[in-house]
């Protein structure tokens, strides 16, 4: 560096040595969405990313600009060390996130969808269905969809209707043909009946809030239909609690969770196509203001195409599939006819296994599970951030449990979004005898690592794994 180079640093304010947190995420998220704006990505994995992108921002609203909106709503305007005080963060997320989703909205309507029509593959508007395939779906609307909705009016004595986090509604104006007066009602998309519609031709789809929107009338008989519109909320997940006095952190968390069911409302995504007045009830309804509305063209929650993406079986459209490798250690270490146990090996010296290349089945699971079933092993001690619905990792400590070795797991149940998940695996792992701890009430525990202690010729012998990622 030249001493040019040296002064100019030296005459940078403070605050220009520091990224702003938010905004740094939001860059992390435009590198995801670049790979459904790149054309080289196979089409099928294109709109993947366009759902992962959609999952990731709803992630964001309820943690980053959840706990900026009640910052501001506190009043705070401390400024951080990059300068900006909450409302000014707000204000230049709002900026951001409208231009990715111009992006985000724009790839998958004049690029991803027409490219998919070409290989016969399709999301389609209720209108466009050939007359066999509205038979076809509206036979399954009144068969399957039709008994489970419950259209909720409002008006005097009918209370605006509570929404839960995320949920896709419709917001639907009828007219009273006797009297001509009008009302408002909210339909709730079941989250319980698929979002993408079997249209009765292979790989063809109707979003289901379409379905339910262009049979209305069976919902609202003897009244006219005037406006029916898509839209959903985002709630805050951010809650301030005070850790350090927190009696018990399960019971603190389990509240947590309880709370975001009713947390306030921080973004509302509506259809372009919304008339004014349905935004300005909604608005109003939900005590938000201008710049927490984002009006979007094409369907909403396309995080849901994720499950699309799984439905759909054609390969060329989609990456090749990676098949881990086993580790080449282990590989040679097992070349030989008598069956080997990982503790042989790993007392030989320290290496390492690269994930996903090479095989976590047949590494780490296979390190424990061994453990769990071995008479030398006597305690098995693991942490938890986050595993899998269906684990293996809880699998085999449970067995080491039926096979009376001393079993503790540190469970850190403050994994954001998965802590209901953790809470469950905490109660399954403490009925069978699991010592559980749940953490530091003021920190988070990331870490992954296991540690197993075996009774040898030589004395006690402790084996670890230490590891990035998650137990998956």
């Amino acid at each position: 560096m030249n001493p040019c180079t040296v002064t100019s640093m030296n005459n940078l304010s403070k605050s220009e040595l520091f990224i702003n947190r938010e905004l740094s995420w939001l860059d992390f998220n435009d590198r995801v969405l670049h790979e459904a704006l790149d054309p080289r990505t196979p089409l099928l994995d294109r709109a993947l990313f366009i759902a992962i992108f959609g999952n990731n921002l709803d992630e964001f609203f309820m943690k980053r600009v959840g706990g900026l909106k009640r910052m501001i709503a506190a009043g705070t305007t401390k400024t951080g060390l990059d300068g900006m005080n909450p409302a000014e963060q707000f204000s230049l997320i709002r900026n951001r996130v409208q231009e990715s989703i111009e992006k985000q909205r724009g790839c998958l309507i004049n690029e991803i969808l027409p490219a998919l029509q070409q290989e016969n593959i399709a999301i389609l508007n209720y209108t466009d269905l050939a007359p066999e395939q509205k038979k076809h779906v509206d036979d399954y609307f009144k068969r399957s969809v039709f008994p489970i909705l419950t259209p909720l009016g409002v008006g005097p004595g009918q209370p605006f209707p509570f929404l839960s986090n995320l949920s896709l509604s419709l917001a639907v104006r009828v007219r009273k043909p006797q009297t001509n007066e009008m009302a408002y009602a909210r339909v709730k998309i079941p989250q319980n009946r698929p979002r993408w519609v079997d249209t009765g031709v292979e790989n063809q789809f109707l979003p289901l809030e379409q379905l339910i929107a262009a049979n209305l009338k069976m919902l609202f008989p003897g009244m006219e239909i005037v406006e029916s519109t898509p839209f959903r909320i985002t709630r805050n997940a951010d809650v301030e609690r005070n850790e350090e006095e927190a009696e018990d952190l399960l019971d603190m968390m389990e509240e947590e969770v309880r709370y975001r069911k009713f947390a306030p409302v921080v973004r509302l995504e509506i259809n372009g196509d919304a008339s004014k007045i349905t935004l300005s009830w909604l608005t109003a309804e939900l005590g938000l203001t201008p710049d927490d509305i984002y009006k979007v063209n094409g369907p909403l929650g396309l995080a849901q195409m994720m499950s699309l993406y799984s439905a759909i079986d054609v390969p060329h459209l989609k990456c090749k599939s990676w098949s881990p490798v086993i580790n080449a250690k282990i590989r040679d270490f097992d070349d030989t006819d008598e069956p080997k146990l990982l503790f042989d090996l790993i007392r030989q010296g320290d290496f390492l296994v690269h994930h996903p290349y090479e095989s976590f089945a047949g590494s780490v699971e296979r390190f424990l599970k061994e453990a769990a079933h071995d008479p030398k092993v006597l305690a098995i001690k693991q942490t938890l951030y986050r595993t899998a619905d269906d684990s293996s990792i809880i699998r085999s400590l449970l067995k080491a449990v039926e096979n009376g070795k001393q079993v503790a797991v540190l469970v850190e149940i403050k994994a954001r979004f998965d802590e209901v998940k953790n809470i469950n695996w905490v109660r399954t792992l403490e009925r069978a005898g699991v010592h559980v701890t749940y953490g530091f009430p003021i920190l988070k525990t990331h870490t992954k690592t296991l540690l197993v202690v075996r009774e040898e010729e030589d004395g006690l012998r402790r084996y670890f794994h230490i590891g990035t990622g998650n137990y998956h």
